[in-house]
């Protein structure tokens, strides 16, 4: 859960996702995506791509993907039975309500004992509920099935 987005080379991801599956296994990739693009887009606007860096910056995270690509990644692989869904309004609350935690006393207090990396992660909140509203970052969950 929630792993795909620290993986740096997708490809390989779901090619190790394929391979360790038992034959007629099923796989649960939940992970942050970028949006899809259209018919006519190459690649993200230049805008996106610049806050897509910010926050895989302040996450340590590569580069991003998106549910098409997954798929796109899963059909390759040969696996089956590919469903994809868009669970970003039910997880889009997520960011608002950290950052509601952080500001009490004991969650600053908390955040600053963590020590950089977790305040350079919490300074980044808002750039995700940003991503959020703008359509950009999307929470995905993609099942499918390995053949017999």
């Amino acid at each position: 859960m929630e792993s795909g987005e620290h993986m740096p080379n997708k490809e390989k991801f779901v090619g190790e996702l394929a391979r360790v599956a038992a034959p007629g296994g099923t796989i649960i990739l939940v992970t942050w995506c970028h949006r899809d693009l259209s018919p006519s887009e190459e690649s993200l606007t230049p805008e996106e791509k610049e806050l897509l860096n910010k926050i895989c910056k302040a996450f340590y995270l590569p580069a991003w993907c998106s549910t098409a690509d997954y798929v796109r990644l899963l059909q390759s692989n040969s696996l089956q039975d590919i469903k994809a869904e868009d669970w970003s309004e039910n997880v889009a609350p997520f960011w608002p309500a950290v950052i509601k935690s952080a500001l009490t006393w004991k969650g600053f207090t908390s955040v600053l004992r963590s020590g950089w990396k977790t305040i350079k992660a919490a300074l980044a909140m808002p750039l995700m509920i940003e991503g959020y509203k703008k359509g950009l970052i999307k929470f995905a969950i993609i099942t499918c099935r390995k053949p017999e």
